[in-house]
């Protein structure tokens, strides 16, 4: 599979390294941020750009018939663009995984096979303590901002709090800046608290996590308890999750499964690298 990464920073960068280390696919080429995307040579285009700028740069690879995959990360809005996206997929024969990070996208998984384990009940999703990427870039676009870094906290049963670290550019005003950003999608949900620093730089880890648990009951059995955890380094797991999702993308392009998909869509074995058939001895 010939893979083309469509931005740069620290997703691109992640998702060259996964590319690099599969066994099924080469890396075409690497587009920076405001590069002309009339000429990809690609079966498959990972969009590694700001969750905002993804519906632009993903209808521009699917008229060139370029399966897309994006890490879009605005939960509210992710059956929008999916709606959005996948007429236009069918009708250039092409495929788009949308929300192919680890949330959205793996932990959706988790979330809805635990779901099918335990119909009835509640499940509790935890972030962190760590880096929240999309509401750093969220962060670092508002006006008067140099640097900025958002941890995301948790306080448990799925509520959470921001903490944004923001660097001004010089004669910012943080009241101003503080405004802008609790009103943003990003963050107007939960508790946010906004901090002036001189450096964001000091401060800047990768490192993220989850908690993710489900009591509920099966059949007419209660008390039924599951629980995924992780910690990770935030851009080398979605790097990975997204690199998976091209695999995938290729195969269904390939079986004529025109449109755009979340990641709770595929079929497991599709994420895959290697034979079906042997992977289905090895694994079930």
């Amino acid at each position: 599979m010939n893979v083309a990464i469509i931005g740069y920073g620290n997703i691109g960068k992640a998702v060259e390294q996964a590319v690099l280390a599969a066994p099924d696919m080469v890396l075409s080429d690497v587009f920076h941020h405001n590069d002309d995307l009339s000429r990809i040579k690609a079966d498959v285009a990972i969009l590694c750009v700001p969750t905002r700028e993804v519906p632009e740069y993903a209808q521009i690879c699917i008229k060139q018939g370029i399966a897309t995959i994006d890490s879009f990360d605005i939960h509210t809005r992710i059956y929008e663009l999916r709606k959005e996206l996948s007429p236009l997929d069918i009708q250039h024969k092409t495929v788009s995984v949308i929300a192919a990070g680890w949330d959205p996208g793996s932990d959706s998984v988790v979330r809805a096979l635990l779901l099918a384990l335990a119909p009835q009940g509640i499940t509790y999703t935890n972030f962190g303590p760590g880096r929240s990427m999309g509401h750093t870039v969220a962060a670092k676009a508002i006006e008067g901002v140099r640097d900025a870094l958002s941890l995301t906290i948790p306080l448990g049963t799925g509520v959470h709090r921001r903490m944004v670290y923001v660097e001004l550019e010089d004669g910012a005003d943080i009241k101003r800046v503080e405004k802008l950003i609790l009103k943003d999608d990003y963050f107007k949900y939960d508790e946010t608290h906004v901090i002036a620093v001189p450096s964001v730089a000091v401060l800047n880890n990768v490192a993220h996590g989850v908690n993710l648990v489900r009591s509920g009951v099966s059949g007419t059995t209660h008390n039924q308890r599951f629980e995924f955890n992780m910690a990770i380094n935030n851009p080398a797991l979605t790097g990975q999750v997204m690199v998976a999702c091209a695999r995938a993308a290729v195969r269904m392009k390939e079986a004529g499964r025109f449109g755009a998909y979340t990641m709770i869509e595929l079929a497991p074995i599709d994420l895959l690298p290697g034979n079906p058939e042997a992977l289905i001895k090895e694994l079930v």
